[in-house]
């Protein structure tokens, strides 16, 4: 599978390269123009300035998008129209080969949007510390956790139109969780649900990480994430041999 789709990619590169703009041009912006106007922000009581704040946020979002991009459009054409995952049957390969194949290959494409956004960073200057090296195995596990996350919900997906769903899903988390703005400027109750949220516990990860704020906190948000990529695999594992297999 993740074969299979590295040759399809070879001529269509663009949209493998394309998905890392925004979040790029999200941490230009921001250095060049709110870090002057915000200036320094005040986490676990230390000063950083602004665009140093947002920088592990916005890695933790480019993690997540270039994952979930071929663990949900890619997996419902495969599925539902293209019927590739029906020819892939035919060979030896099993519906759980699918399932982790599929997986790796949005694990890869999530990693190289990782890797080029924390060398951006590190070149622009808005790495807090050397740790900031250990926040690419962090954003390799939110690509995990979201791409397997996706395929499950894929599996569920009838028609285009259930694509809604997902940006109605993204967006909100997005500007939820705590990547612009510290957690304790939201409301009480919300800060209770920006928690639980799924890339709230990357953008914590991997912005603990990037300050050195090691402690237990950490360690929960890397099992939360990684219960969330478990979980997703198996439920996508389940429901394509529903979906797949007579």
């Amino acid at each position: 599978m993740v074969e299979r789709n590295v040759l399809v990619y070879r001529r269509q590169w663009v949209f493998l390269v394309s998905g890392f703009f925004e979040p790029f041009f999200y941490l230009l912006s921001i250095g060049l123009g709110l870090n002057h106007l915000v200036g320094g922000v005040t986490v676990a009581g230390r000063t950083v300035d602004y665009a140093e704040f947002v920088a592990p946020g916005l890695l933790a979002a480019a993690a997540m998008n270039g994952a979930l991009f071929d663990a949900t459009f890619g997996v419902f054409f495969k599925l539902k129209i293209a019927k590739t995952y029906d020819a892939v049957l035919a060979t030896p390969l099993s519906v759980g080969d699918v399932a982790v194949g599929e997986l790796a290959w949005a694990l890869i494409r999530g990693s190289t949007y990782a890797g080029a956004f924390l060398v951006v960073m590190a070149l622009l200057g808005y790495a807090y510390s050397p740790w900031v090296v250990l926040c690419f195995p962090g954003a390799v596990l939110i690509s995990a956790a979201f791409a397997a996350a996706g395929m499950a919900g894929t599996t569920y997906m009838r028609s285009w139109q259930d694509f809604d769903f997902v940006s109605l899903a993204i967006l909100p988390l997005f500007l939820f969780s705590a990547t612009f703005y510290p957690l304790s400027v939201y409301p009480s109750w919300l800060q209770v649900v920006v928690r639980a949220t799924p890339l709230y516990q990357g953008v914590a990860l991997l912005r603990g990480i990037d300050l050195g704020l090691f402690g237990w906190s950490l360690v929960g948000h890397v099992i939360y994430l990684a219960l969330m990529g478990a979980i997703g695999l198996a439920v996508t594992s389940r429901r394509l041999a529903r979906l797949l297999l007579p």
